[in-house]
């Protein structure tokens, strides 16, 4: 058998060429990082704008890239451009079609930096982005909470412990949960935002230039607060990325859980939501059937958020400073869960916004399980003055009572009752319907329907 026989055995068909291929295949990144074009010819303008300032390079050949590249980033762009992988990356893409475009001057713009800070700052600039998008996001899908919570802030329905009917909420009361879980998820994404909102442009390769430029100017063109204070953590930081991831995860734990409820809502066992036909779909075999397809994609997609921050934690977790090629393995991952976070907002605030609770079996199954029990026992204390316990004890006698009796607490006749402790009077079933329960819920954040009037209030406020 020949050599080259031999070699396309071992590597295989798609490798053909043998150990060149592969290597151009595991060291190019452009198949996604060009992703990255704006941001890099951003960086890069900004980057060129500096060095004409300090007199580093002439202010003709500044002006020639600059327009050069927005020529290169409207080729790009209008999907003209073409991207080699034999050119590793966007920089060297980018760089290299610059070159044909404006000729010379090209080769200047890489003064005073690296490849190391140019990555850095192209991807930071992406993230931040992506803070942004996912704070629009966000307030979206709180603003179809919102508008449910309106709808039904006076709607009873059963309030879950372990899945088992604990006491009595209101349809408002449960969105309005999710508006606060989705607030701080803002508040994440916001707060690291401010984290890496500092420029990397400039570090370099790892220890700084002797060029004399100015990271001041070149932060500030890019939005940036200033530039990061040690040239080896600006190329080789990458926690703000797995800060969004972090943040993301989050994020996407509480939309699974809502994605959860809506699954089980919708089943014909609850039957608390109809979802809308736009994100559900019917059984090829069963006609009678709506599957609620857009939220159990949703609830699966999140996986691959946390399985994003996870590989890029272990990417990390082993790198000594300064830049290592591991971490060009960071940018499909971030990307990947970027993409899907959006997707699950934006689905999430779709499926929210169109779907139908059914008040009327929310109601039905609020008066079931015993729901208003802890009511009761409060009025034992409340009115009777008994300890906590005591009334605990009584009220689970009378439970088992009705249980007994096939029936509810408040069809529990007023004898039964006394025969369980002899004080309990007709006031009591003032407190055992589910309307009193939820209406008698006035402490702060409770369930009474004029406390969440006040906290819909407080939230459409501070979305306008």
């Amino acid at each position: 058998m020949s050599d080259k026989t031999g070699s396309n055995a071992m590597w295989g068909g798609r490798f053909g060429s043998g150990p060149d291929a592969i290597m151009e295949a595991i060291n190019a990144s452009i198949g996604f990082d060009k992703r990255l074009a704006k941001q890099d010819i951003g960086g890069s303008r900004a980057h060129a704008a500096m060095l004409a300032a300090q007199g580093i390079i002439s202010e003709k050949d500044a002006e020639a890239i600059r327009e050069g590249l927005l020529t290169v980033l409207s080729e790009i762009e209008g999907g003209t451009f073409t991207f080699s992988t034999a050119l590793e990356d966007i920089h060297m893409n980018v760089e290299a079609r610059l070159k044909e475009v404006i000729g010379e001057p090209a080769g200047r713009l890489h003064t005073g930096r690296s490849r190391n800070d140019q990555v850095a700052v192209d991807f930071r600039l992406w993230v931040r982005d992506q803070c942004d998008a996912a704070e629009a996001g966000l307030v979206a899908l709180q603003k179809a909470l919102l508008g449910q919570a309106e709808q039904g802030v006076e709607w009873v329905m059963p309030g879950f412990t372990h899945l088992q009917t604990a006491q009595p909420v209101t349809w408002g009361h449960h969105m309005m949960a999710y508006v606060e879980m989705f607030g701080r998820d803002r508040a994440r994404f916001s707060d690291a935002r401010k984290r890496m909102n500092e420029s990397p442009l400039g570090a370099a390769a790892l220890a700084g230039t002797p060029f004399p430029i100015d990271r001041q100017m070149t932060a500030e063109a890019l939005g940036f607060d200033g530039p990061m204070a040690n040239s080896l953590d600006a190329v080789s930081a990458r926690d703000f990325a797995l800060e969004f991831l972090a943040a993301a995860s989050i994020c996407a734990m509480h939309l699974s859980r809502l994605a959860e409820e809506l699954v089980i809502w919708s089943s014909a066992q609850f039957r608390f939501v109809s979802m809308s036909d736009k994100w559900s779909t019917g059984s090829s075999i069963m006609p009678q059937k709506r599957n609620p397809d857009a939220a159990e994609l949703l609830r699966a997609k999140i996986g691959r958020i946390f399985g994003a921050n996870v590989a890029l934690m272990t990417v990390m977790k082993g790198l000594p400073l300064a830049y290592s090629k591991d971490m060009q393995e960071d940018k499909e991952q971030v990307f990947d869960a970027a993409d899907n976070l959006m997707l699950g907002l934006a689905a999430m605030a779709g499926m929210v916004a169109d779907m139908s609770a059914r008040p009327e079996n929310l109601r039905a199954a609020a008066a079931t399980g015993f729901s208003t029990a802890t009511d009761l026992a409060d009025w034992l204390v409340r009115e009777l003055g008994l300890p906590f316990r005591e009334a605990h004890h009584v009220t689970g006698a009378l439970v088992a009572e009705a249980e007994k009796r096939g029936c509810d607490l408040p069809d529990l006749p007023l004898e039964v009752m006394k025969s369980s402790h002899a004080g309990i009077t007709e006031g009591v079933y003032d407190v055992l319907g589910v309307d009193n329960s939820v209406r008698s819920r006035t402490s702060y954040g409770g369930t009474a329907p004029d406390r969440v009037r006040d906290q819909i209030a407080r939230w459409k406020e501070a979305l306008t």
